[in-house]
Formats: structure tokens, C-alpha cells, sequence
């Protein structure tokens, strides 16, 4: 039935949709010198979006609609307002993008991602929630390959398509088990059909291992990471900055609402699993960041490390560990973006992703050599910065939850992260442009990548010290899954 509720819960994503369809309109009509405007348009609609949403979409109590698929909780909501602001900034970074910036199908891809993400939030049955995770992925895959003229972004589109097919098809296939053996899609019924015993124990493991293996490869968990560096390097960096953050909340989100909610009296099949896993990428990604020279595979290693801290969340099953998992992502949206708005601006005028491009950057842009220093050292997990406030909630989690060692190795994982952070930050402040003057070669920052780097540093200021409200906010987001 359609009430006011149904559309309510449906709201970012019927005005995305309406966005997307007036992209298409105004493209044809402006000369290919001015489709530049269009990333306005986007990132002027996403924030239009975000306060309508704010103001008369938000949701009261739990609600089911659209046949019980899709659920209008405050968990769900959170995210969508994370995608939206994470898809709106990277339409200012995409903008001045030389290959793509004047492609007006880049903003409809990036608004159509955006629209299975906020589905992917609120996803209470299993055929929407795959719906959702394909209607993200498959505007992913192109756009990761969508300089044409570049071998390493068609390589990137190529092998992201292939190993995302394959494990979509291994979960599909955990999807359909799950549907055969309860006869139910619901998110909600299967919880009920496995306390009834409806599902042997033996079929249940086969399941869950399955379905980890399709979404650890969303979130980039070892040894499912492996499509990440080579994706991150050869996409746009817009859009690799937009998969390492949006795209990673979405999956974490998933995990926890799919695990919590369906498997809720079972968390010993899958706790262990998940912390091992945790441990390992952690190390696993720190460790194969340090000897990187590019900064883009750099980040890459580093996204997948910070899966593994954001895993310790999801493996204490508690109301603290998954607001510290919320709050996570939210800090881990506006520094990671942070970082990769830096690589998009250097990128731009010297035209290499390289160690060696940072060379005197304090120098010939001190305003970027700030963005960049406070990204990386919130990445670190340095305080007042955001990400030591998110570290500091997850850690917490693991202790409350009894999983001291994996606290212990998530320590001592960040601090091997924060040499290879201070590494790139040593040719920023430290190493000078042989035989060049820094002065006379400044990196000029356009309107566009200015708005979108001073908002994202705010935020990573304000969420690392005025953090409580926030907190608050992915306190009340995680009570709905308790």
C-alpha cells in the first residue's frame, strides 16, 4: 500500500532519479566548453537532496514498506545522507577532471551508483538487496573504466567487472540456499525460520561462508582485496576516492544488518571468522603499503587496512560496535575523500600520481600541504583529528566485547600505518624540486576542488573534536538493529 511512509523512505532516491533525468535533459542543450557546469548542477542537486531529505524525510519509528523490502530505519537513513554528501563532492572533483570532468553520463553513472547504495541501506529482503548491490556495482565497473584512451583505467574497469561478476555470483548463489531451504526472502523471516530450525547447521556455515566471501570483495577484505590497488590506480581518481569510501560504507552497512539481523543467534559460526579476517587485512594491508611510490596503490593498501579496523566493530555485536562501525565510516568518508581531493588536485597540474610529484608541495600550494597533512594524520589516527575518535570507539568495542588481541594487533597495526602516512608527508614539507623554485611553480586550486577540500578538512576537524553529537546520531542509527 502507498502511504505517506512508503514515499517517505523512498524520498533521496525518487529526487536523485528526478536529478539524474534533468542531467539528461540540459546535456544536449549546452556546448561542450560549458558541460563542465553540469558537476554544479550535480553537486547543487545532491545538496538540495540532502536538506529536503533532512527536513521532511527523516524517519520516526522502524517502519516496513513496499511489501516489507525495504526498511525506514534511522540506520538506513544515516548512510543515505553519507552517500549523497560523498557522491555531491565527488561531482566538484570530477568537474576539472580533463578526461571525464565534460561527460555528462559520468554524473548520471555516479547518480545511479548513488541510488543503489541509499537502496542498499534500507534493503530488507534479498532480492532488493541484490537489486541494490547491482544497481551500485555495474555503474562502477564503467565508470572505474572510463578513460577509454587509457590502458590502465580499461585494465581497472576490466578486472573490477570480472571479480565483481564472480563473487556476486557466489553470493547470489548463498542468496538463493538461504531462499531454498526457508522460503523466504525477508531479511526479518529468515531470523524467525532459522530459530525455528528450519536450516541444519552444516547448511547454515555453507551459507555464511559464501556470503562472506561476496561481500568481503564490497569491502575490500584480505584475500578478497586484491582487485583494489590495480582499480584505484587505473580508475579516475574521483571515482577511486568514491569507491574507497561510499561504496566501502555500503558494504560494511550490509554486513552488519544482514549478519545482525539474520544470523543473530548464530554469531559464534561467524564472529571468529570475522575476526581472523580483520587481523589479517589489517596486517595485511599495512604491510603492503609501506613499500608503494605510488600514492593511489598507497591508499589502496591503506583503504583495505582501515576495512580491517572497521571489522572490529561488526565482530563485538554490540550496540557500541556498530555506532563505532557508523561513526567509522562517516570519519573515514571525509578524510579518505580528503586525501584523494589532494591526489585529484596535484594529479591535475603535474600529472603523476608518483611520490615524487609531492616533492616541495608545502611550497608551491601551502593550503593542499595542510588538507593533505591533516587527512593523513587522521588516517594514522592522530588526535584532535576524526580518525583517532573513530579508532578510539572501534578499539573500545573490541575490548568491551572480550577481543583484547585483536585490539592489540589493531594498535599495532596503526602504528606501522603511521610511518607510511609521515613517509609521503616527508616529500611534502621535507624534499625540495631539483634545481626548480617551488615559488614559481605553484598548484593552483579551481573553485570546485577549494569548496570540496575546505568542507571535507572541517569535517575532519569537527568530527575529532566536537564528536558527541555525532556520536549521538550513529548511537540512535545502531539501536535499530538491537
Amino acid at each position: 500500500m502507498f502511504t505517506s511512509v512508503a514515499y517517505l523512505s523512498i524520498l533521496p532516491e525518487i529526487l536523485i532519479l528526478i536529478l539524474g533525468v534533468i542531467l539528461l535533459i540540459v546535456e544536449p542543450f549546452l556546448k561542450e566548453e560549458r558541460r563542465r557546469n553540469l558537476g554544479w548542477l550535480t553537486a547543487g542537486g545532491l545538496l538540495i537532496i540532502l536538506v529536503v531529505s533532512l527536513l521532511v524525510g527523516r524517519p520516526g519509528d522502524p517502519a516496513m514498506t513496499f511489501g516489507n523490502t525495504i526498511r525506514f530505519d534511522w540506520l538506513g537513513f544515516f548512510f543515505e545522507m553519507l552517500f549523497i554528501f560523498g557522491a555531491g563532492i565527488t561531482a566538484l572533483f570530477l568537474m576539472d577532471h580533463e578526461k571525464v570532468g565534460r561527460r555528462g553520463e559520468v554524473y548520471v553513472l555516479l547518480l545511479a551508483s548513488t541510488i543503489g547504495m541509499s537502496l542498499m541501506s534500507s534493503a530488507a529482503d534479498l532480492i532488493m538487496l541484490y537489486l541494490a548491490i547491482e544497481t551500485t556495482s555495474i555503474p562502477l565497473y564503467v565508470l572505474a573504466g572510463f578513460m577509454l584512451s587509457d590502458d590502465r583505467s580499461t585494465e581497472a574497469g576490466f578486472k573490477y567487472l570480472l571479480f565483481g561478476a564472480m563473487t556476486s555470483a557466489v553470493m547470489l548463489y548463498g542468496f538463493s540456499l538461504l531462499y531454498g531451504f526457508t522460503g523466504t526472502t525477508n531479511l526479518y523471516a529468515l531470523a524467525d525460520a532459522f530459530k525455528a530450525g528450519q536450516i541444519t547447521a552444516p547448511v547454515m556455515f555453507g551459507v555464511i561462508i559464501l556470503l562472506i566471501v561476496g561481500l568481503s570483495f564490497k569491502v575490500s577484505i584480505v584475500p578478497f582485496h586484491f582487485w583494489a590497488p590495480d582499480v584505484y590506480e587505473g580508475a579516475p581518481t574521483p571515482i577511486s576516492g568514491f569507491l574507497s569510501t561510499a561504496s566501502k560504507a555500503a558494504g560494511f552497512l550490509v554486513i552488519a544488518r544482514l549478519f545482525l539481523v539474520v544470523f543473530h543467534d548464530f554469531t559464534i559460526d561467524w564472529m571468529s571468522a570475522f575476526a581472523v579476517l580483520s587481523a589479517v587485512t589489517m596486517t595485511v594491508g599495512n604491510l603492503l603499503a609501506l613499500p608503494q611510490k605510488n600514492i593511489k596503490r598507497m591508499l589502496a593498501y591503506s583503504s583495505i587496512a582501515h576495512a580491517g579496523y572497521a571489522m572490529i566493530g561488526i565482530v563485538a555485536v554490540s550496540k557500541l560496535g556498530i555506532a563505532s562501525v557508523v561513526f567509522y565510516m562517516a570519519a573515514y568518508i571525509v578524510t579518505n575523500l580528503a586525501a584523494f581531493g589532494v591526489v585529484v588536485a596535484v594529479g591535475r597540474v603535474v600529472g603523476s600520481d608518483d611520490y615524487d610529484a609531492y616533492k616541495g608541495l608545502s611550497r608551491r600550494s601551502p593550503l593542499l600541504g595542510l588538507i593533505m597533512l591533516a587527512a593523513f594524520l587522521s588516517l594514522a589516527g592522530m588526535p584532535p583529528f576524526a580518525g583517532f575518535v573513530a579508532k578510539v570507539f572501534v578499539f573500545a568495542a573490541g575490548v568491551q566485547a572480550g577481543f583484547v588481541w585483536l585490539v592489540v594487533v589493531g594498535i599495532l597495526n596503526s602504528i606501522i600505518g603511521v610511518y607510511y602516512y609521515l613517509n609521503v608527508m616527508k616529500y611534502v614539507y621535507l624534499y625540495r624540486l631539483e634545481n626548480e623554485d617551488e615559488d614559481k611553480q605553484p598548484i593552483s586550486l579551481t573553485r570546485p576542488y577549494a569548496i570540496a577540500l575546505i568542507v571535507l578538512v572541517l569535517g575532519v576537524i569537527l568530527l575529532g573534536t566536537v564528536f558527541a553529537p555525532w556520536f549521538g546520531y550513529s548511537n540512535a542509527a545502531a539501536l535499530n538493529l538491537f
